[in-house]
């Protein structure tokens, strides 16, 4: 076998394969394929009546008894509008199907640019255009087309999960890059990308017999030959220097021939798509890396939406959080609400408000029951804590014991998606990489709430924080909050 180590792979070996040469057709599952075709199907479809159905529920709504032509078209004109923004939002587009949050922020920017058009339009024309169906239809259109959206990736998922409608994939790289890829892709399931072999250089003599339960079939010089053999539909080249520049170029033509997809790991951590685009430079093709949205227009829009939000669910709730209180005082003795310091966006500290869970005394208590702390070593947690009251116990399962955290969110100190906010002792002893943690507001739920809540290690969490700040969008704050409920209500990782 070819040795990598000094000379590039030999690409002319790579052209060619034994099925070829005997003129046999390669032939692949279709499967994959076939899965995205049908929820784009199912999605275009459903967008349409959705668009529709919202449309003519806000003219019925409005016009109990004759309609005016005008509005009688709209059921007809709406799909075809909403249609269109979501294809120019490239929606539709394969790379973004049943993606998670980036399809959610897709159809959420869609919406907007929608319900901008019609108001301005209106305005513009002098148009004399009933407020009442557009922000009624224009935000019903946007939540079905996510709730759309939502189930059938719940089904997408499910069936990936149990091997049908995966990519199977060939790992190329080096040994710890492909072991920590395959690790990935193996713990992601549900997006698509199943590992089936590897090709790892063959260092010394040392190349492994399989990584992580996948069979290392070969070197990276054996890459088409493996993808035949095992009928792949991707290859995923992580950390392998030899296969780079025009090698590489001559191997995506090969696969291109076969049909067979080609990723490129840029060995970049914890960064979401959309801030990586291709900038080409003089007949180059350079990764460019977008600054993170911690600042700017966007950032501002989600504060005073994080306010007004705020503002309406305290309002909302506001017989719960009577009734919480009043419980609180006839279960025990001592104040409703407990206030403790937190650190905010840039370092600014703020009282966050919460519900009392513990008996007064809990601060003096805690110094006897530190050797007990079952939490992730930066801060005290323990299953069945003594201090913690019946109604306590309660309120903290279903996280109604945060629910004072509104407040903060209506006085502009935190936010409703965000980074846990820390207490002035942990941001003490906070290094380079966690103070990023303070460059957002802080939230009432983020990543770390979705992921395990108290479960979690403290290097989990920091992970999970950095990546929001990193990657914060719109489709990630809805999507967070939608698993918030769940979360909640599954009462996971909660005591």
């Amino acid at each position: 076998m070819t040795q990598i180590s000094s000379q590039h792979v030999p690409i002319d070996r790579l052209m060619t394969s034994a099925a070829q040469t005997a003129g046999l057709p390669i032939r692949r599952d279709g499967q994959a394929a076939s899965m995205l075709r049908r929820y784009r199907n199912l999605v275009i479809t459903g967008d349409v009546l959705v668009s529709a159905s919202a449309v003519a529920a806000a003219v019925w709504l409005r016009f109990d008894t004759e309609t005016p032509w005008f509005y009688a078209i709209t059921p007809v004109v709406a799909p075809l509008l909403w249609l269109a923004f979501l294809a120019v939002n490239r929606t539709y587009e394969t790379r973004f199907l049943a993606s998670g949050s980036e399809e959610t922020d897709r159809v959420v920017r869609a919406g907007l640019a929608l319900f901008t058009l019609v108001a301005v339009g209106s305005y513009t024309l002098a148009g004399n255009v009933s407020r009442a169906i557009v922000l009624f239809s224009a935000p019903a259109i946007v939540v079905g087309s996510l709730t759309l959206r939502w189930y059938l990736r719940q089904r997408v998922h499910n069936a990936r999960r149990s091997g049908r409608g995966v990519h199977r994939t060939v790992i190329v790289g080096r040994h710890d890059a492909a072991r920590h890829l395959i690790s990935m892709l193996q713990r992601a399931s549900y997006r698509g990308l199943a590992p089936v072999a590897a090709c790892v250089p063959d260092l010394q003599g040392l190349r492994p017999g399989d990584i992580d339960g996948i069979k290392v079939m070969g070197g990276p010089e054996d890459v088409l030959d493996v993808v035949d053999r095992v009928g792949a539909h991707t290859v995923a080249i992580v950390s392998h220097p030899d296969l780079a520049g025009h090698e590489l170029r001559r191997l995506s033509w090969a696969l291109e021939e076969r049909q067979v997809d080609l990723l490129v790991s840029p060995g970049i951590m914890e960064v979401a798509g959309p801030r990586l685009s291709i900038r080409p430079v003089a007949g180059l093709s350079l990764l460019h890396l977008e600054k993170p949205r911690a600042h700017g227009g966007k950032l501002l829009l989600k504060a005073v939406v994080d306010r007004l939000f705020g503002t309406f669910l305290l309002l909302l709730f506001a017989p719960v959080l009577f009734a919480v209180a009043l419980a609180i005082k006839l279960d025990s003795r001592g104040p409703v609400f407990f206030r403790q310091t937190r650190v905010g966006v840039d370092g600014r500290e703020f009282a966050i408000v919460k519900f009392r869970s513990m008996v007064v005394d809990a601060e003096a208590r805690l110094a006897a029951l530190a050797s007990s702390s079952e939490g992730n070593g930066m801060l005290f947690k323990m299953r069945e804590d003594p201090r913690v009251t019946r109604v306590g116990r309660f309120i903290r399962r279903y996280s109604l014991d945060e629910l004072p955290q509104l407040i903060n969110v209506a006085r502009g100190e935190m936010s409703l998606v965000g980074p846990r906010p820390p207490l002035p002792s942990e941001v003490a002893t906070y290094d380079g990489d966690a103070t990023r943690r303070l460059r957002v507001r802080p939230g009432m739920t983020g990543l770390w709430q979705v992921s395990g809540r108290s479960d979690l290690s403290w290097e989990e969490s920091l992970r999970l924080d950095l990546r929001y700040v990193d990657n914060w969008s719109i489709g990630m704050d809805l999507s967070i909050l939608w698993k918030t409920i769940r979360a909640v209500l599954g009462s996971d990782g909660a005591y």
